[in-house]
């Protein structure tokens, strides 16, 4: 496993922070998603989406359905990228930001952590 780049997006005091990883295995992936829990104790989400081959999964994190795990995978697959997983961390800052703008934040920091 190799973190390739991180990139952080503050929206209405909501922090979305985005890493993008080189990964191989199933094993090398839940060792970094349990060791972003143990440093972002009081995040409230960390959504995911991988590919390693035809290994594929996303995760949305409680946050609500297809808000977070689709556009970061969406990002994966429109970029042809494999072995890849990433990752955004959310801490939230108070203030709801609707299904639309969660959505497009999510995005946005799957798009910018890949360039």
């Amino acid at each position: 496993m190799k973190l390739i780049n991180t990139y952080t997006l503050e929206i209405k005091k909501s922090k979305f922070i985005a890493y993008y990883y080189e990964v191989n295995s199933k094993e090398e992936i839940d060792e970094i998603i349990n060791n972003l829990k143990k440093k972002h104790k009081k995040a409230r989400h960390i959504p995911y989406a991988y590919k390693i081959d035809n290994l594929i999964k996303k995760s949305d994190d409680k946050e609500p359905a297809n808000t977070a795990g689709t556009p970061i995978y969406n990002i994966i697959m429109q970029n042809n990228l494999n072995n890849v997983l990433i990752c955004v961390v959310r801490y939230f800052g108070g203030i709801k930001l609707g299904a639309g703008l969660l959505t497009r934040s999510y995005l946005n920091s799957a798009k910018e952590v890949i360039k």
